[in-house]
C-alpha cells in the first residue's frame, strides 16, 4: 500500500483550492434558502394582495356612486315636485310671491344635477341628465319671464312630468351601470378566487420540492463532514477529505484531511515500528528457545528437579513470548493490508484436531474437558491462517474457562457456508465489550483474575481479519440466560466438498 506522506497545512490546502467564490458562512446558506423558498410565495401574497386591493377599491367606487345616485335621485324628484307645487300655488292665487319656494328649489336642484354629473361617466347616465338639465334650465328662463304674470304659468306643468320622466330614465340607466359593476365585481372575484387556488396548486408542490432540494443541497456539506469522520474513526485513512459549501464548513473538511494526513504517517510510523521491533526481539527469543532447548535436554549436564523446573519455566515463557511476536507481526501485516492467501485443500477436522493438541499441556494443566463435534469437511483456505484463527478462539475460551469445566466445538455445514461454533463456560463478554472486543488492543472486563499473563488484545482481532480474508467472519453469539463466551466462525463453501 502506497501511503502519502505529504501534509500540507490547511492554509496551502486553501491556496491550492483556487479563488472561487463561496459564502462566508453556513448561516449564509440557510439564509439565502429560506429567502429562494420564500419568494415564490412572497410573489404570490404581493399578486394576491394588489388584485383584492383592487376589487375592494371598485367595491367602495360602486358603493359610493350608488349611495350618490339613490339619494340624488330622490332629491331631484323632491325639488321637481316642490317646483311644480310653487307653480300650481301661483297659477291657483295668481301670487307671485309664490314662485320664491320655485326658485329656491331650482338652485338646490341645479347643484344636485352638477353634482351627479361629475359622478357619472357613462353615456347612458349623462345624455337624461344632460337633457334634464337643459329642460329645467328653459323652463327656468321662461319663469323669469312670466314671473309678473302668474296666471300665464299653465302651459308650463306639462313640462314637470318631461322632468320626473327624463329623472327616472337616468335612474334607469344609472342603477343598470351599477348592476352590471357588481356583475363585474363578482367575476373579478371569482378570476382572483380561482387566482389563488391555482397559486395554492402550484406553489405549494414548487415550495416544498424547493424545500427539500435546499434541505439536501444544505445538508451536503455536513453529511460530508460526518462521512469523513465515521471514515476516520473506521481507520481508513486513504481516502481524501473534502468538502463542498460555505467557506467555514470548506476550512473545516481542510483541517480533517489535514488531521487524517497526519493520522496516515503516525500510522505508518506505527506500523514501522511494529515491524521493526518484532523482528528485533525474536532473534534474542531464538537463542533464549535454544538456551532452554539445551539446559532442558541436559546437553550442558544432568540437571536437578529444580533445575529442570526453572528450565521448563523458561521454555514456557518463551514460547508465550513469541506467541505475541508473532501476534504483532500478523497485526502489522494487517495494519499494511498485506493478507495474502495460500489456498489449499486442508481437512477441517484434523485442523481442529491438531490446535486441540497443541494447547494440550493449558487444558491438563486446568483439567478441561473439549468435546468436539465436526463433519469430515474438505476446505480450500489457507492452512497457516486457518490453524491461527482456531488457535486464537480455543486459547480464549481456555484463559477463560473454570478449572474442571466443558468446552464445546461444534461444526455444521449446509450448501453455502461451514459453522463453527466455540463455546465455554467461563464468565462470558460483558455486554459493555459486546461492541468492542474484536478492536485490537482491547481486552474486556471479565479478565480472569489468576492469569498471570496478560494477552495483547491482538488474538481474536487477527482472527476476525483473516476469516474476513477468506470470505466469512467470526461473530460474537450473546444469548439471554446463557453463561459463557459463545463464538460463532462462518466459513463459505463455494471450494469445498464434504468427503465421504
Amino acid at each position: 500500500m502506497k501511503i502519502s506522506t505529504d501534509v500540507s497545512s490547511p492554509e496551502q490546502t486553501r491556496r491550492k483550492t483556487g479563488s472561487r467564490y463561496k459564502p462566508k458562512s453556513f448561516l449564509s446558506w440557510i439564509l439565502m434558502g429560506f429567502f429562494i423558498v420564500g419568494l415564490p410565495l412572497i410573489g404570490a401574497l404581493i399578486y394576491s394582495a394588489v388584485r383584492i386591493d383592487q376589487l375592494s377599491e371598485q367595491s367602495r367606487n360602486n358603493i359610493y356612486q350608488a349611495t350618490q345616485i339613490t339619494n340624488g335621485i330622490s332629491v331631484i324628484i323632491g325639488e321637481i315636485m316642490a317646483m311644480e307645487r310653487s307653480v300650481q300655488h301661483a297659477l291657483v292665487l295668481d301670487d307671485a310671491s309664490l314662485l320664491e319656494g320655485y326658485f329656491l328649489a331650482h338652485t338646490k336642484f341645479e347643484n344636485i344635477t352638477n353634482h351627479l354629473a361629475a359622478i357619472s361617466t357613462r353615456p347612458e347616465q349623462q345624455l337624461p341628465l344632460e337633457k334634464m338639465r337643459l329642460l329645467e334650465l328653459s323652463l327656468f328662463r321662461e319663469m323669469l319671464s312670466l314671473k309678473e304674470h302668474p296666471q300665464e304659468l299653465q302651459y308650463l306643468l306639462e313640462r314637470f312630468a318631461m322632468l320626473l320622466s327624463l329623472t327616472q330614465e337616468f335612474s334607469t340607466n344609472s342603477f343598470h351601470i351599477i348592476e352590471q359593476n357588481v356583475g363585474s365585481m363578482d367575476e373579478i372575484a371569482t378570476q382572483t378566487r380561482s387566482l389563488v387556488e391555482w397559486e395554492l396548486l402550484t406553489l405549494v408542490p414548487l415550495v416544498i420540492f424547493l424545500a427539500l432540494s435546499l434541505s439536501v443541497f444544505i445538508a451536503r456539506p455536513v453529511r460530508q463532514i460526518d462521512e469523513a469522520i465515521a471514515q476516520m474513526g473506521r481507520g481508513d485513512l486513504t481516502q481524501s477529505i473534502r468538502v463542498n459549501g460555505p467557506q467555514n464548513l470548506v476550512y473545516i473538511g481542510e483541517r480533517l484531511n489535514w488531521l487524517r494526513q497526519r493520522l496516515l504517517k503516525l500510522e505508518s510510523q506505527k506500523i514501522q515500528f511494529f515491524r521493526h521491533i518484532s523482528h528485533e526481539l525474536k532473534t534474542p527469543l531464538t537463542a533464549i528457545r535454544e538456551g532452554a532447548d539445551l539446559l532442558a535436554e541436559g546437553v550442558t549436564g544432568e540437571l536437578n528437579q529444580k533445575q529442570q523446573l526453572i528450565a521448563g519455566i523458561l521454555h514456557t515463557g518463551s514460547m508465550q513470548l513469541q506467541r505475541r511476536i508473532e501476534d504483532l507481526l500478523n497485526f502489522s501485516a494487517l495494519q499494511a493490508e498485506i493478507i495474502t492467501l495460500v489456498k489449499q485443500h486442508v481437512n477441517l477436522k484434523q485442523i481442529i484436531h491438531s490446535v486441540i493438541q497443541a494447547q494440550n499441556l493449558s487444558v491438563l494443566s486446568k483439567n478441561l474437558k473439549i468435546r468436539l463435534d465436526c463433519p469430515e469437511l474438505s476446505l480450500k483456505c489457507d492452512k497457516q491462517k486457518l490453524d491461527i484463527i482456531f488457535d486464537n478462539l480455543l486459547s480464549n475460551a481456555i484463559k477463560f474457562s473454570p478449572a474442571g469445566s466443558l468446552i464445546e466445538i461444534v461444526a455444521s455445514y449446509n450448501s453455502d457456508n461451514v459453522q463453527i461454533d466455540v463455546q465455554d463456560a467461563g464468565p462470558g463478554v460483558d455486554s459493555i465489550d459486546g461492541n468492542q472486543i474484536f478492536e485490537p488492543f482491547y481486552q474486556g472486563r471479565n479478565t480472569p483474575s489468576e492469569s498471570s499473563v496478560r494477552g495483547t488484545g491482538l488474538g481474536l482481532a487477527i482472527a476476525k481479519e483473516y476469516a474476513i480474508a477468506h470470505g466469512g467472519n467470526i461473530e460474537l453469539i450473546q444469548e439471554a440466560g446463557k453463561h459463557g463466551a459463545h463464538f460463532r466462525l462462518t466459513l463459505p463453501l463455494n471450494h469445498s466438498e464434504s468427503i465421504t
